[in-house]
């Protein structure tokens, strides 16, 4: 079975990361925590951007209430600031009010302890290809400039998979692409979300790429596929 969101999410600029965490004792990560999520950590093929993409994603797995109150609170509160330079503020903000916002809050409290994710090198490339592809010919989208799919394009190096592809444009952080694909504004299938903080496929491979962008200043490839299928018995 193939699972393939087709959404993609479309932001403009760049918002910085933000590692200041709540000092509520509630809140607070161990280190064994924060440890166990960093599994990309120490593969040479990624860069530290795109490592603490497979580490935030793992830290909204491990606990969701806990990073919708440190990490994704200090993004929104770094993002909107920043923001507030734009004469249409209003509409690019973080609304603490909307829907999306205030969704992602009650699907983040059931999430904890979930598997996460570990890096992949050949997903890797694979998803290193694809943004090379939108940079090169300045398009934004799930398929490629000559028409492959991504089932085309991962199936290819793992066939008979679970897969899925997560796009973002505009951020070249980690954390900034992380939670804006959990945030999912204007995405009413919440695909990206689903994909991130789903279990239904047992996607447990990712393979990660941040390109610079001619058109949106940055592009985020997130391919995923689950583990090897069982043996034969």
């Amino acid at each position: 079975m193939k699972f393939i969101p087709l959404a993609i999410l479309l932001f403009f600029f760049t918002a910085h990361s933000a590692n200041a965490q709540s000092s509520s004792s509630d809140n607070a990560w161990t280190q064994e925590e924060l440890n166990n999520a960093n599994t990309a950590k120490d593969v040479p093929y990624l860069s530290n951007e795109e490592k603490e993409i497979v580490f935030y994603m793992n830290i909204a797995r491990t606990d969701g209430t806990r990073f919708f109150n440190t990490y994704f609170q200090d993004f929104v509160n770094s993002y909107n600031v920043d923001m507030q330079k734009y004469s249409n503020y209003d509409e690019l903000k973080v609304n603490r009010k909307d829907k999306y916002y205030r969704g992602l809050e009650q699907d983040l409290r059931n999430i904890n302890r979930l598997p996460l994710f570990s890096p992949d090198e050949t997903l890797t490339f694979v998803a290193q290809q694809h943004a090379k592809d939108l940079s090169r010919h300045n398009i934004a989208g799930h398929n490629s400039s000559d028409g492959r799919t991504v089932k085309d394009r991962i199936s290819k190096y793992y066939p008979r998979r679970a897969m899925a592809e997560n796009l973002a444009f505009g951020f070249s952080t980690g954390l900034a692409n992380v939670c804006m694909l959990l945030l999912d504004k204007g995405v009413p299938d919440l695909g990206h979300r689903k994909t991130i903080l789903g279990t239904g496929y047992n996607l447990s491979r990712v393979g990660v790429n941040i390109m610079t962008h001619p058109g949106y200043r940055y592009c985020a490839v997130i391919d995923f596929i689950s583990g090897p299928a069982p043996a034969a018995r």
